[in-house]
Protein backbone atom coordinates (compact mmCIF):
# COMPACT_ATOMS: atom_id res chain seq x y z
CA UNK A 1 0.00 0.00 0.00
CA UNK A 2 1.32 3.45 -0.94
CA UNK A 3 2.36 5.39 2.17
CA UNK A 4 3.96 8.46 0.59
CA UNK A 5 2.02 11.25 -1.00
CA UNK A 6 4.43 14.13 -1.68
CA UNK A 7 5.69 14.60 -5.23
CA UNK A 8 9.18 13.39 -6.08
CA UNK A 9 10.42 16.96 -6.59
CA UNK A 10 9.19 17.89 -3.10
CA UNK A 11 10.75 14.72 -1.73
CA UNK A 12 14.13 15.57 -3.29
CA UNK A 13 13.94 19.15 -2.02
CA UNK A 14 13.30 17.93 1.54
CA UNK A 15 16.16 15.46 1.28
CA UNK A 16 18.53 18.09 -0.11
CA UNK A 17 17.65 20.42 2.76
CA UNK A 18 18.26 17.62 5.29
CA UNK A 19 21.68 16.78 3.85
CA UNK A 20 22.66 20.44 3.78
CA UNK A 21 21.82 20.68 7.47
CA UNK A 22 23.57 17.44 8.43
CA UNK A 23 26.80 18.05 6.55
CA UNK A 24 26.88 21.81 6.62
CA UNK A 25 25.74 22.59 10.14
CA UNK A 26 25.84 19.62 12.49
CA UNK A 27 28.45 17.26 11.09
CA UNK A 28 31.61 17.66 9.02
CA UNK A 29 32.55 14.27 7.59
CA UNK A 30 35.86 15.66 6.34
CA UNK A 31 36.96 16.20 9.94
CA UNK A 32 36.37 12.62 11.02
CA UNK A 33 40.11 12.11 11.54
CA UNK A 34 41.00 8.60 12.71
CA UNK A 35 37.48 7.89 13.99
CA UNK A 36 35.49 5.25 12.15
CA UNK A 37 31.79 4.95 11.53
CA UNK A 38 29.28 7.75 11.42
CA UNK A 39 27.60 9.75 14.15
CA UNK A 40 24.32 8.00 15.08
CA UNK A 41 22.30 11.19 14.63
CA UNK A 42 23.48 11.42 10.99
CA UNK A 43 22.05 7.98 10.18
CA UNK A 44 18.89 8.74 12.16
CA UNK A 45 18.23 12.05 10.43
CA UNK A 46 19.40 10.66 7.05
CA UNK A 47 16.53 8.16 7.21
CA UNK A 48 13.94 10.76 8.31
CA UNK A 49 13.53 11.72 4.65
CA UNK A 50 14.13 8.16 3.60
CA UNK A 51 16.12 7.91 0.34
CA UNK A 52 15.87 4.11 0.42
CA UNK A 53 12.15 4.33 -0.23
CA UNK A 54 12.87 5.05 -3.91
CA UNK A 55 14.17 1.48 -4.30
CA UNK A 56 11.05 -0.17 -2.85
CA UNK A 57 7.86 -0.87 -4.84
CA UNK A 58 4.69 0.94 -3.77
CA UNK A 59 3.10 -2.33 -2.63
CA UNK A 60 5.62 -2.47 0.22
CA UNK A 61 5.43 1.18 1.24
CA UNK A 62 8.09 2.59 -1.09
CA UNK A 63 8.06 5.17 -3.85
CA UNK A 64 7.93 2.71 -6.73
CA UNK A 65 11.47 1.64 -7.56
CA UNK A 66 12.15 4.07 -10.45
CA UNK A 67 15.80 3.78 -11.54
CA UNK A 68 15.86 7.48 -12.42
CA UNK A 69 14.73 8.36 -8.92
CA UNK A 70 17.39 6.15 -7.34
CA UNK A 71 20.06 7.80 -9.49
CA UNK A 72 18.83 11.21 -8.35
CA UNK A 73 19.08 10.22 -4.69
CA UNK A 74 22.60 8.86 -5.21
CA UNK A 75 23.61 12.15 -6.83
CA UNK A 76 22.09 14.28 -4.09
CA UNK A 77 23.79 12.19 -1.41
CA UNK A 78 27.25 12.04 -2.99
CA UNK A 79 27.32 15.83 -3.45
CA UNK A 80 27.52 16.03 0.34
CA UNK A 81 29.11 12.69 1.23
CA UNK A 82 30.53 10.03 -1.09
CA UNK A 83 30.63 7.40 1.69
CA UNK A 84 26.99 8.00 2.61
CA UNK A 85 26.08 7.70 -1.08
CA UNK A 86 27.87 4.35 -1.16
CA UNK A 87 25.86 3.24 1.89
CA UNK A 88 22.72 4.14 -0.06
CA UNK A 89 24.01 2.31 -3.15
CA UNK A 90 24.88 -0.82 -1.17
CA UNK A 91 21.41 -0.95 0.35
CA UNK A 92 19.58 -0.09 -2.85
CA UNK A 93 21.51 -1.55 -5.76
CA UNK A 94 22.98 -4.59 -4.03
CA UNK A 95 20.07 -5.61 -1.80
CA UNK A 96 16.71 -3.91 -2.32
CA UNK A 97 16.63 -4.11 -6.11
CA UNK A 98 17.65 -7.82 -6.21
CA UNK A 99 15.12 -8.69 -3.50
CA UNK A 100 12.36 -6.70 -5.23
CA UNK A 101 13.07 -8.52 -8.50
CA UNK A 102 13.94 -12.05 -7.41
CA UNK A 103 12.62 -12.45 -3.86
CA UNK A 104 9.77 -14.79 -2.95
CA UNK A 105 6.43 -13.19 -2.09
CA UNK A 106 6.94 -14.05 1.58
CA UNK A 107 10.47 -12.61 1.66
CA UNK A 108 9.49 -9.37 -0.08
CA UNK A 109 6.57 -8.76 2.26
CA UNK A 110 8.70 -9.42 5.33
CA UNK A 111 11.93 -7.69 4.32
CA UNK A 112 10.92 -4.74 2.16
CA UNK A 113 8.27 -3.50 4.57
CA UNK A 114 10.77 -3.82 7.42
CA UNK A 115 13.32 -1.70 5.54
CA UNK A 116 10.72 1.06 5.24
CA UNK A 117 8.88 0.77 8.56
CA UNK A 118 11.80 -0.08 10.85
CA UNK A 119 14.53 1.87 8.99
CA UNK A 120 16.76 -1.20 8.70
CA UNK A 121 19.99 -1.52 6.68
CA UNK A 122 21.18 -4.28 4.36
CA UNK A 123 24.15 -5.37 2.27
CA UNK A 124 25.57 -8.02 -0.05
CA UNK A 125 28.34 -10.56 0.58
CA UNK A 126 30.12 -12.01 -2.45
CA UNK A 127 33.89 -11.57 -2.04
CA UNK A 128 35.96 -14.14 -0.14
CA UNK A 129 39.55 -13.94 1.16
CA UNK A 130 40.87 -16.33 -1.50
CA UNK A 131 38.39 -15.43 -4.23
CA UNK A 132 38.02 -11.74 -4.99
CA UNK A 133 37.36 -11.11 -8.65
CA UNK A 134 37.04 -14.86 -9.24
CA UNK A 135 33.59 -14.94 -7.64
CA UNK A 136 32.48 -18.11 -9.42
CA UNK A 137 35.12 -20.04 -7.47
CA UNK A 138 33.74 -19.00 -4.08
CA UNK A 139 33.89 -21.69 -1.42
CA UNK A 140 30.87 -20.65 0.62
CA UNK A 141 28.36 -23.47 0.13
CA UNK A 142 24.76 -24.28 0.97
CA UNK A 143 22.69 -27.40 1.49
CA UNK A 144 19.02 -28.12 2.03
CA UNK A 145 18.48 -29.40 5.59
CA UNK A 146 15.25 -31.19 4.62
CA UNK A 147 13.27 -29.31 7.27
CA UNK A 148 12.38 -26.19 5.33
CA UNK A 149 15.67 -24.40 5.93
CA UNK A 150 19.00 -23.85 4.15
CA UNK A 151 22.39 -24.22 5.88
CA UNK A 152 25.11 -21.83 4.61
CA UNK A 153 28.78 -22.01 5.61
CA UNK A 154 31.83 -20.03 4.51
CA UNK A 155 33.90 -16.87 4.95
CA UNK A 156 33.20 -13.48 3.34
CA UNK A 157 35.07 -10.19 3.50
CA UNK A 158 35.04 -6.62 2.20
CA UNK A 159 31.29 -6.43 2.53
CA UNK A 160 30.26 -2.84 3.16
CA UNK A 161 28.36 -2.39 6.44
CA UNK A 162 30.15 -5.33 8.09
CA UNK A 163 28.73 -5.86 11.57
CA UNK A 164 26.11 -3.21 10.97
CA UNK A 165 23.56 -4.48 8.45
CA UNK A 166 20.27 -5.98 9.68
CA UNK A 167 19.93 -8.06 6.51
CA UNK A 168 22.53 -9.71 4.31
CA UNK A 169 22.20 -11.05 0.81
CA UNK A 170 24.56 -14.04 0.97
CA UNK A 171 25.98 -15.72 -2.12
CA UNK A 172 26.83 -19.42 -2.00
CA UNK A 173 27.26 -22.41 -4.27
CA UNK A 174 25.12 -25.55 -3.90
CA UNK A 175 26.90 -28.47 -2.27
CA UNK A 176 26.90 -31.92 -3.87
CA UNK A 177 26.15 -35.10 -1.96
CA UNK A 178 29.87 -35.74 -1.53
CA UNK A 179 30.54 -32.26 -0.15
CA UNK A 180 31.78 -30.66 -3.35
CA UNK A 181 30.48 -27.42 -4.86
CA UNK A 182 28.50 -26.95 -8.05
CA UNK A 183 29.34 -24.19 -10.54
CA UNK A 184 26.12 -22.18 -10.16
CA UNK A 185 25.55 -19.43 -7.56
CA UNK A 186 22.53 -18.76 -5.35
CA UNK A 187 21.47 -15.77 -3.24
CA UNK A 188 19.89 -16.00 0.22
CA UNK A 189 18.50 -13.37 2.60
CA UNK A 190 19.85 -13.65 6.14
CA UNK A 191 18.19 -11.72 8.97
CA UNK A 192 20.89 -10.79 11.50
CA UNK A 193 18.25 -10.32 14.21
CA UNK A 194 16.73 -13.79 13.81
CA UNK A 195 17.99 -16.85 15.77
CA UNK A 196 20.68 -18.80 13.92
CA UNK A 197 21.02 -16.20 11.14
CA UNK A 198 23.63 -13.78 12.53
CA UNK A 199 26.82 -13.44 10.51
CA UNK A 200 29.79 -13.27 12.87
CA UNK A 201 32.42 -10.55 12.43
CA UNK A 202 35.93 -11.96 12.88
CA UNK A 203 37.87 -8.79 12.07
CA UNK A 204 37.18 -5.16 11.18
CA UNK A 205 39.60 -3.70 8.63
CA UNK A 206 41.37 -0.34 9.26
CA UNK A 207 40.62 1.10 5.82
CA UNK A 208 42.41 4.18 4.51
CA UNK A 209 39.30 5.94 3.25
CA UNK A 210 35.52 5.52 3.37
CA UNK A 211 35.82 5.58 7.16
CA UNK A 212 32.08 6.00 7.48
CA UNK A 213 31.60 2.41 6.27
CA UNK A 214 32.74 -0.66 8.28
CA UNK A 215 34.48 -3.43 6.32
CA UNK A 216 35.92 -6.69 7.60
CA UNK A 217 36.08 -10.49 7.55
CA UNK A 218 32.95 -12.46 8.41
CA UNK A 219 32.28 -16.07 9.32
CA UNK A 220 29.05 -17.35 7.77
CA UNK A 221 27.41 -20.24 9.62
CA UNK A 222 23.68 -19.62 9.35
CA UNK A 223 20.43 -21.47 8.81
CA UNK A 224 17.81 -19.48 6.89
CA UNK A 225 14.25 -20.26 5.74
CA UNK A 226 13.98 -21.85 2.31
CA UNK A 227 11.76 -18.93 1.31
CA UNK A 228 14.76 -16.60 1.73
CA UNK A 229 16.36 -17.97 -1.44
CA UNK A 230 16.10 -15.63 -4.42
CA UNK A 231 14.36 -17.12 -7.45
CA UNK A 232 16.44 -16.82 -10.65
CA UNK A 233 14.62 -16.67 -13.96
CA UNK A 234 17.19 -18.94 -15.57
CA UNK A 235 20.56 -19.60 -13.88
CA UNK A 236 22.07 -18.17 -10.73
CA UNK A 237 25.08 -16.92 -12.68
CA UNK A 238 22.82 -14.87 -14.98
CA UNK A 239 21.02 -13.51 -11.93
CA UNK A 240 24.35 -12.45 -10.40
CA UNK A 241 25.38 -10.75 -13.65
CA UNK A 242 22.03 -8.96 -13.80
CA UNK A 243 22.54 -7.68 -10.24
CA UNK A 244 26.16 -6.63 -10.76
CA UNK A 245 25.56 -4.98 -14.14
CA UNK A 246 22.64 -2.97 -12.77
CA UNK A 247 24.76 -1.89 -9.81
CA UNK A 248 27.67 -0.86 -12.04
CA UNK A 249 25.32 1.12 -14.26
CA UNK A 250 24.20 3.09 -11.20
CA UNK A 251 27.70 4.07 -10.07
CA UNK A 252 27.51 7.19 -12.31
CA UNK A 253 24.76 8.36 -9.93
CA UNK A 254 27.32 8.45 -7.11
CA UNK A 255 29.93 9.87 -9.46
CA UNK A 256 27.62 12.67 -10.59
CA UNK A 257 27.16 14.35 -7.22
CA UNK A 258 30.78 13.73 -6.27
CA UNK A 259 32.16 15.24 -9.50
CA UNK A 260 29.82 18.21 -9.30
CA UNK A 261 31.04 18.93 -5.77
CA UNK A 262 34.72 18.55 -6.70
CA UNK A 263 34.23 20.88 -9.67
CA UNK A 264 32.32 23.44 -7.60
CA UNK A 265 34.92 23.41 -4.82
CA UNK A 266 37.86 23.56 -7.25
CA UNK A 267 36.30 26.43 -9.19
CA UNK A 268 35.58 28.41 -6.01
CA UNK A 269 39.13 27.87 -4.81
CA UNK A 270 40.58 28.92 -8.17
CA UNK A 271 38.55 32.12 -8.10
CA UNK A 272 39.43 33.01 -4.51
CA UNK A 273 43.11 31.99 -4.37
CA UNK A 274 45.58 34.59 -5.67
CA UNK A 275 49.14 33.73 -6.70
CA UNK A 276 51.56 36.19 -8.27
CA UNK A 277 48.97 38.96 -8.16
CA UNK A 278 46.20 37.15 -10.03
CA UNK A 279 43.58 34.53 -9.33
CA UNK A 280 44.41 30.89 -10.04
CA UNK A 281 41.50 30.74 -12.48
CA UNK A 282 43.35 33.20 -14.73
CA UNK A 283 46.24 30.76 -15.29
CA UNK A 284 45.99 28.69 -18.44
CA UNK A 285 46.97 25.37 -16.82
CA UNK A 286 44.31 25.89 -14.16
CA UNK A 287 41.74 26.62 -16.85
CA UNK A 288 42.71 23.35 -18.53
CA UNK A 289 42.20 21.40 -15.32
CA UNK A 290 38.84 23.02 -14.66
CA UNK A 291 37.63 22.42 -18.23
CA UNK A 292 38.53 18.75 -17.88
CA UNK A 293 36.68 18.47 -14.57
CA UNK A 294 33.65 20.06 -16.21
CA UNK A 295 33.84 17.55 -19.06
CA UNK A 296 33.70 14.73 -16.50
CA UNK A 297 30.47 16.16 -15.11
CA UNK A 298 28.92 16.35 -18.58
CA UNK A 299 29.92 12.81 -19.54
CA UNK A 300 28.65 11.42 -16.24
CA UNK A 301 25.31 13.20 -16.72
CA UNK A 302 24.97 11.37 -20.05
CA UNK A 303 25.62 8.04 -18.34
CA UNK A 304 22.98 8.85 -15.71
CA UNK A 305 20.49 9.61 -18.49
CA UNK A 306 21.18 6.27 -20.19
CA UNK A 307 20.99 4.23 -16.97
CA UNK A 308 17.70 5.87 -16.01
CA UNK A 309 16.14 4.80 -19.30
CA UNK A 310 17.54 1.31 -19.73
CA UNK A 311 18.45 -0.28 -16.37
CA UNK A 312 15.13 -0.70 -14.57
CA UNK A 313 14.55 -3.86 -12.53
CA UNK A 314 11.97 -4.95 -15.12
CA UNK A 315 14.83 -5.52 -17.57
CA UNK A 316 17.32 -8.39 -17.62
CA UNK A 317 20.83 -6.93 -17.83
CA UNK A 318 23.01 -10.05 -17.69
CA UNK A 319 23.95 -9.46 -21.33
CA UNK A 320 24.77 -5.75 -20.87
CA UNK A 321 28.38 -6.26 -19.82
CA UNK A 322 29.91 -3.85 -22.35
CA UNK A 323 27.86 -0.86 -21.22
CA UNK A 324 27.97 -1.72 -17.51
CA UNK A 325 31.73 -2.23 -17.52
CA UNK A 326 32.31 0.93 -19.56
CA UNK A 327 30.20 3.08 -17.24
CA UNK A 328 31.79 1.70 -14.07
CA UNK A 329 35.39 1.97 -15.23
CA UNK A 330 35.24 5.35 -16.93
CA UNK A 331 33.33 7.20 -14.23
CA UNK A 332 35.52 5.79 -11.45
CA UNK A 333 38.69 6.71 -13.36
CA UNK A 334 37.28 10.21 -13.74
CA UNK A 335 36.47 10.39 -10.05
CA UNK A 336 40.05 9.59 -9.08
CA UNK A 337 41.55 11.93 -11.69
CA UNK A 338 39.23 14.71 -10.51
CA UNK A 339 40.43 14.20 -6.95
CA UNK A 340 44.07 14.34 -8.07
CA UNK A 341 43.42 17.64 -9.84
CA UNK A 342 41.55 19.01 -6.84
CA UNK A 343 44.50 18.15 -4.57
CA UNK A 344 46.92 19.77 -7.04
CA UNK A 345 44.87 22.97 -7.20
CA UNK A 346 44.52 23.04 -3.40
CA UNK A 347 48.28 23.07 -2.83
CA UNK A 348 49.45 22.25 0.68
CA UNK A 349 45.91 22.43 2.09
CA UNK A 350 44.91 19.49 -0.07
CA UNK A 351 47.40 17.28 1.76
CA UNK A 352 45.49 17.67 5.04
CA UNK A 353 43.32 14.77 6.08
CA UNK A 354 40.54 17.14 7.05
CA UNK A 355 40.46 18.90 3.68
CA UNK A 356 37.80 17.89 1.18
CA UNK A 357 40.39 17.33 -1.56
CA UNK A 358 42.32 14.85 0.56
CA UNK A 359 39.17 13.01 1.56
CA UNK A 360 38.02 12.93 -2.07
CA UNK A 361 41.32 11.33 -3.04
CA UNK A 362 41.20 8.42 -0.60
CA UNK A 363 37.43 7.91 -0.69
CA UNK A 364 37.20 7.66 -4.49
CA UNK A 365 40.18 5.33 -4.94
CA UNK A 366 38.35 2.11 -3.90
CA UNK A 367 35.76 2.74 -6.61
CA UNK A 368 38.37 1.65 -9.17
CA UNK A 369 38.67 -1.69 -7.36
CA UNK A 370 35.36 -2.85 -5.90
CA UNK A 371 32.60 -4.39 -8.04
CA UNK A 372 35.34 -5.53 -10.40
CA UNK A 373 38.85 -4.12 -10.69
CA UNK A 374 39.02 -1.64 -13.55
CA UNK A 375 41.97 -3.44 -15.13
CA UNK A 376 39.92 -6.65 -15.31
CA UNK A 377 36.80 -4.88 -16.57
CA UNK A 378 38.75 -3.08 -19.30
CA UNK A 379 40.08 -6.44 -20.42
CA UNK A 380 36.53 -7.79 -20.47
CA UNK A 381 35.37 -4.81 -22.57
CA UNK A 382 37.93 -5.62 -25.26
CA UNK A 383 37.21 -9.33 -25.12
CA UNK A 384 33.47 -8.77 -25.53
CA UNK A 385 34.06 -6.52 -28.54
CA UNK A 386 36.48 -9.00 -30.09
CA UNK A 387 33.96 -11.81 -29.58
CA UNK A 388 31.30 -9.76 -31.38
CA UNK A 389 33.74 -8.91 -34.18
CA UNK A 390 34.53 -12.59 -34.71
CA UNK A 391 30.84 -13.38 -34.80
CA UNK A 392 30.26 -10.96 -37.70
CA UNK A 393 33.64 -11.78 -39.29
CA UNK A 394 34.98 -8.21 -39.02
CA UNK A 395 38.65 -7.55 -38.22
CA UNK A 396 38.74 -3.74 -38.54
CA UNK A 397 37.93 -2.09 -35.21
CA UNK A 398 36.66 1.18 -36.68
CA UNK A 399 34.32 -0.57 -39.09
CA UNK A 400 32.82 -2.62 -36.28
CA UNK A 401 32.45 0.26 -33.81
CA UNK A 402 30.65 2.32 -36.43
CA UNK A 403 27.95 -0.39 -36.54
CA UNK A 404 27.73 -1.06 -32.78
CA UNK A 405 24.81 0.93 -31.28
CA UNK A 406 26.81 1.79 -28.15
CA UNK A 407 29.60 3.44 -30.18
CA UNK A 408 28.34 4.15 -33.73
CA UNK A 409 28.10 7.95 -33.79
CA UNK A 410 31.09 8.52 -31.52
CA UNK A 411 33.30 6.22 -33.60
CA UNK A 412 32.62 8.22 -36.76
CA UNK A 413 34.17 11.32 -35.16
CA UNK A 414 37.62 9.69 -35.08
CA UNK A 415 38.15 9.55 -38.84
CA UNK A 416 40.74 6.88 -39.62
CA UNK A 417 42.16 6.73 -36.09
CA UNK A 418 40.16 3.58 -35.33
CA UNK A 419 40.78 1.95 -38.70
CA UNK A 420 43.10 -0.94 -37.90
CA UNK A 421 42.84 -4.70 -37.57
CA UNK A 422 42.81 -5.96 -34.01
CA UNK A 423 45.42 -8.46 -32.94
CA UNK A 424 43.40 -11.51 -31.93
CA UNK A 425 46.31 -12.69 -29.76
CA UNK A 426 47.20 -9.35 -28.16
CA UNK A 427 48.81 -9.48 -24.68
CA UNK A 428 46.74 -8.65 -21.63
CA UNK A 429 48.11 -5.13 -21.23
CA UNK A 430 46.93 -4.32 -24.75
CA UNK A 431 43.49 -5.72 -23.98
CA UNK A 432 43.36 -3.29 -21.06
CA UNK A 433 44.58 -0.35 -23.16
CA UNK A 434 42.02 -0.99 -25.88
CA UNK A 435 39.27 -1.45 -23.30
CA UNK A 436 40.08 1.95 -21.82
CA UNK A 437 39.65 3.51 -25.26
CA UNK A 438 36.43 1.66 -26.09
CA UNK A 439 34.91 2.49 -22.70
CA UNK A 440 35.41 6.19 -23.31
CA UNK A 441 33.96 5.94 -26.81
CA UNK A 442 30.83 4.42 -25.24
CA UNK A 443 30.50 7.43 -22.92
CA UNK A 444 30.96 9.76 -25.90
CA UNK A 445 28.05 8.01 -27.61
CA UNK A 446 25.77 8.75 -24.66
CA UNK A 447 26.97 12.35 -24.58
CA UNK A 448 26.18 12.80 -28.28
CA UNK A 449 22.68 11.47 -27.60
CA UNK A 450 22.24 13.89 -24.71
CA UNK A 451 23.37 16.75 -26.94
CA UNK A 452 20.80 15.82 -29.58
CA UNK A 453 18.14 16.12 -26.88
CA UNK A 454 19.03 19.75 -26.30
CA UNK A 455 21.66 19.67 -23.58
CA UNK A 456 23.92 22.74 -23.54
CA UNK A 457 25.99 22.52 -26.79
CA UNK A 458 29.16 24.09 -25.38
CA UNK A 459 29.37 21.47 -22.63
CA UNK A 460 28.74 18.65 -25.10
CA UNK A 461 31.42 19.99 -27.44
CA UNK A 462 33.98 20.32 -24.65
CA UNK A 463 33.34 16.82 -23.32
CA UNK A 464 33.69 15.26 -26.76
CA UNK A 465 36.91 17.18 -27.48
CA UNK A 466 38.45 16.25 -24.12
CA UNK A 467 37.51 12.58 -24.37
CA UNK A 468 38.47 12.26 -28.03
CA UNK A 469 41.95 13.59 -27.23
CA UNK A 470 42.22 11.12 -24.35
CA UNK A 471 41.18 8.19 -26.55
CA UNK A 472 43.73 9.15 -29.20
CA UNK A 473 46.43 9.15 -26.53
CA UNK A 474 45.34 5.72 -25.32
CA UNK A 475 45.38 4.38 -28.88
CA UNK A 476 48.96 5.62 -29.33
CA UNK A 477 49.93 3.60 -26.27
CA UNK A 478 48.03 0.61 -27.62
CA UNK A 479 49.81 0.75 -30.98
CA UNK A 480 53.27 1.23 -29.46
CA UNK A 481 55.51 -1.82 -29.44
CA UNK A 482 58.40 -2.57 -27.11
CA UNK A 483 56.55 -4.41 -24.37
CA UNK A 484 58.67 -4.15 -21.25
CA UNK A 485 59.22 -7.15 -19.00
CA UNK A 486 60.24 -7.66 -15.41
CA UNK A 487 64.01 -8.05 -14.94
CA UNK A 488 64.31 -10.96 -12.54
CA UNK A 489 66.81 -10.89 -9.66
CA UNK A 490 68.04 -7.42 -10.62
CA UNK A 491 68.81 -6.47 -7.05
CA UNK A 492 69.24 -2.90 -5.79
CA UNK A 493 70.68 -0.55 -8.46
CA UNK A 494 74.33 0.24 -7.66
CA UNK A 495 73.91 3.77 -8.89
CA UNK A 496 76.78 5.27 -6.85
CA UNK A 497 79.34 3.37 -8.95
CA UNK A 498 78.12 5.24 -12.06
CA UNK A 499 78.86 8.69 -10.62
CA UNK A 500 81.83 10.42 -12.29
CA UNK A 501 84.45 11.70 -9.88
Amino acid sequence: MQRVCDTFSDFVASYRERLGHLFGTRHDADRAGPDRGVAPFVIHRFRDVDPMSVYVPEAYGGRGGSIGHSMTMLEETSYHSLPLSLILGINGGLFLQPVAKYGSAEAKERVLTSIIDDKKFAGLMITEPDYGSDALSMETGWRDTGRGTIQINGTKHWAGLTGWADYWLLTARPRTSDGGLRRDVDFFISDSNAPGQAVMVEELYPTIGLKMIPYGRNRVDVEVPASSRLEPRSTGVKMMLDVLHRSRLQIPGMGMGYLRRVFDEALDHARERFVGGKALVDYDQVKARLARLQSFVTGTAAMCMETSETAGVDRDLFGDGLKANAFKTVVTDWMQEAAQSFVQLSGGQGFREDHRAGRALVDSRPYQIFEGSNDILYQQITESVMKAMRRVKEADLGTYLRTEPLTARAATTFGDALSFDVDWAMPQRKLVDLGRAIGRIVTMEMTIEMGERGFQPELIHNMLDETRAEVRGILETYRAGGLTALVEDAGAPAWLSTVRS
